[in-house]
């Protein structure tokens, strides 16, 4: 998406199939301060589906457990390096509506995460409003950009 390119309304229509995540930004509302919210490489897949189901699942370019089961130190950071979620979903015409039915993280289950969206043909990108962040409790917006999928030939 281009910087002087005029938003489309969101439809459902434009956000149907599977984003790839290449990035994510929080910015501290207090402070400015921006930072990639899951280091420099991060992972993540969201996919929307013709029958309003959403699934999410984020990651950070984190170390393999040396064991299986993982030791407790491993758990928690497999826990703290990842998103994951699923619902249904509503589009209105400058954001979409993820309403949370199964998560990794049980105080989003029953919650709607409002994120305010920007699309075109290839490219999908969220800003949240100022909330709490997960990672370190302050006050941040956040912004994730997302490509879209392309099926291999």
């Amino acid at each position: 998406m281009t910087p002087d390119a005029p938003a489309k309304p969101l439809s459902r229509d434009l956000i149907l199939g599977s984003w790839r995540m290449t990035s994510w930004v929080t910015r501290d509302v207090a402070t400015g301060e921006r930072q990639d919210a899951l280091g420099h490489n991060p992972r993540g897949t969201v996919v929307y589906t013709p029958e309003r189901v959403v699934f999410l699942i984020l990651k950070n370019n984190r170390a393999r457990p040396e064991q299986l089961p993982p030791s407790d130190e491993e758990k928690i950071a497999l826990y703290d390096t990842m998103f994951a979620y699923s619902g249904s979903y509503t589009v209105e015409s400058d954001r979409v509506v993820h309403h949370v039915d199964l998560s990794w993280n049980e105080a989003w289950t029953g919650t709607d995460q409002v994120r305010f969206c920007k699309v075109d043909e290839h490219t999908l990108t969220y800003t949240s409003s100022p909330g709490r962040n997960p990672f370190d409790g302050r006050e941040a917006i956040h912004e994730v950009t997302w490509e879209r999928e392309r099926c291999a030939n």
